[in-house]
């Protein structure tokens, strides 16, 4: 076994209690095939006084979309074979994707979680396995061609899950259990698709240190996208297995990991359920997990046959303490804190009308911060006219941004909002794609929007002016976690003035058109 720096192991440790505070959770490090680390604190259930052991079984949510594409691969290592399905699942797709586009987070695939808010969803409600065939049967477009580009999209991965059954005619879940769990010795580990509780006494739990914690509640179905509970012997066991199977050319886990690529040639950093990635030097694969009340990840770096599980029962930062557990490991210092951009004129709201997102720089005695995919992103000088984060770099040229996401493949102009927004737009507006609605009302003059769909009526949620024919509408609580986040309204009128119609889009869900059907 190679060395470990162990006091800086034991440190990192040490600190995740009071770093992360929350309910409790569960943490373990494999070197070289041996479990050098296996530590749960806390409670699985508060209220109960239960505590969280090693064999307690967390939700590990996304965390099961590499299985998925396991059992895929396994059935015909050759994905096209399976593309004939996808026209029963997305009947009036316009630019339809493959099979290696969906595993690949490729497809352009609006995220069906963000879709249910456009349908309007409650976010403690229920989600049916129909619910989900019901949206993907409506999608006519995608956000972007199919294998240009990375867009994290769930169904995606629960399109596979149905394909899997309808070629084999067997359930996923034994096919999981069958095929990894068994061999990988996860004697414990299930699928149970149903999020309303799997009869395990644990409890995700909302909030914070700062106001408290308090019980989620989860209603949904999923399956291929997530579904599968484990405990922390069993994921440790997971890398167990993939460090005695690392020198099998045909073992489950090295043909996961195998570098994928663009259409245009461009290496992809997502790949069968699988994020690549890179602590120094050093190469990772892993993948996190997120449902409400719940997040956890697994780190992988094969040229030190070194892993580490982090799962939590609360909504800390599960990502961003298995990186810092690897470095400890690794005796790799923690990142120097880059010097922060405090120089003017970078700070406002910017728009890339092609894309329709919202580019959001802000400025705070920290420095500057970008938010453009969904959580903020801190910003250091690359050079005068340049700033950048770890996924994003920013160029200026007076009020125009140039900006380059090398993950996702994207590039894109966004211009800076001006002017102030006209509050004359309530009314009623459909999108046909969707087959749902959207209504704005003016109460007071504080202006409000609520959608609905297939899934109901919607709640009430603010809309806030940008600038000229451009708002924002958070959306803070879905049915999945985490939510989507802030959707960018752009008002369109014609010549006159009057109000046509209208884009939403987020991060996840963009460019939706909806047309104006009443005042």
């Amino acid at each position: 076994m190679q060395d470990i720096d162990h006091p800086a192991l034991a440190a990192a440790l040490a600190a995740i209690h009071t770093d992360q505070k929350g309910p409790g959770g569960a943490i373990g490090v494999v070197k070289d095939g041996q479990v050098v680390l296996a530590h749960s604190w806390g409670h699985a259930d508060v209220a109960n006084h239960i505590p969280v052991t090693a064999r307690t079984r967390f939700p590990i949510c996304s965390i099961s979309k590499q299985f998925t594409c396991a059992i895929l691969q396994g059935i015909e290592p050759d994905l096209s074979r399976f593309d004939r399905h996808l026209e029963s699942h997305l009947p009036k797709m316009e630019n339809r994707p493959s099979v290696r586009d969906l595993c690949n987070n490729q497809s352009g695939l609006r995220d069906y979680w963000a879709l249910t808010v456009l349908h309007g969803a409650d976010a403690e409600g229920v989600f049916a396995r129909k619910d989900a065939a019901e949206l993907f049967s409506r999608m006519k477009t995608t956000h972007f061609a199919p294998g240009t580009a990375y867009s994290y999209s769930n169904g995606n991965f629960r399109i596979l899950s149905d394909i899997i059954e309808a070629e084999t005619g067997r359930s996923l879940g034994d096919l999981y259990r069958e095929n990894i769990f068994g061999p990988a010795g996860m004697q414990t580990a299930e699928l149970i698709p149903d999020t309303a509780g799997s009869g395990d006494p644990i409890v995700g739990y909302e909030g914070n240190d700062a106001v408290g914690f308090f019980p989620a509640t989860n209603r949904i179905l999923w399956t291929g996208d997530a579904g599968i509970v484990a405990s922390l012997e069993d994921m440790l066991a997971w890398e167990k297995f993939i460090d005695a199977t690392r020198d099998d050319e045909n073992g489950i886990y090295r043909r996961l990991a195998e570098p994928q690529a663009f259409a245009d040639g461009s290496d992809a950093f997502y790949g069968n359920g699988l994020s690549h990635g890179a602590i120094g030097t050093i190469r990772t694969t892993g993948h996190g997990g997120a449902l409400r009340g719940f997040r956890l990840h697994r780190l992988h770096a094969p040229s030190k046959r070194l892993s580490v599980v982090v799962l939590f029962n609360h909504e800390n930062d599960a990502g961003g303490t298995a990186n810092k557990v690897m470095k400890a490991a690794l005796g790799i210092p923690a990142d120097e804190p880059l010097a922060p951009v405090t120089d003017g004129g970078w700070d406002g709201a910017y728009l890339d009308r092609e894309t329709g997102l919202l580019l959001q720089v802000s400025k705070s005695e920290a420095g500057l911060s970008a938010r453009i995919a969904g959580s903020a992103e801190t910003l250091s000088a690359k050079d005068r006219d340049t700033i950048g984060s770890d996924a994003m770099t920013l160029s200026r040229n007076g009020d125009t941004i140039h900006y380059t996401r090398w993950r996702e493949n994207l590039t894109g102009t966004a211009i800076r909002v001006t002017g102030t927004a006209r509050p004359d737009i309530s009314g009623c507006y459909h999108c046909d794609e969707l087959e749902a609605g959207f209504t704005i009302i003016d109460t007071g003059g504080a202006i409000y929007g609520f959608f609905e769909g297939v899934l109901g009526t919607g709640e009430m949620a603010p809309l806030y002016p940008v600038g000229t024919d451009v708002w924002t509408l958070p959306c803070r609580r879905s049915m999945d976690a985490p939510a989507p986040g802030d959707w960018t309204v752009q008002i369109h009128r014609d010549a006159h003035g009057a109000i046509e119609d209208l884009t939403i889009g987020c991060w996840l869900a963009r460019n939706l058109h909806y047309r104006r059907i009443g005042g």
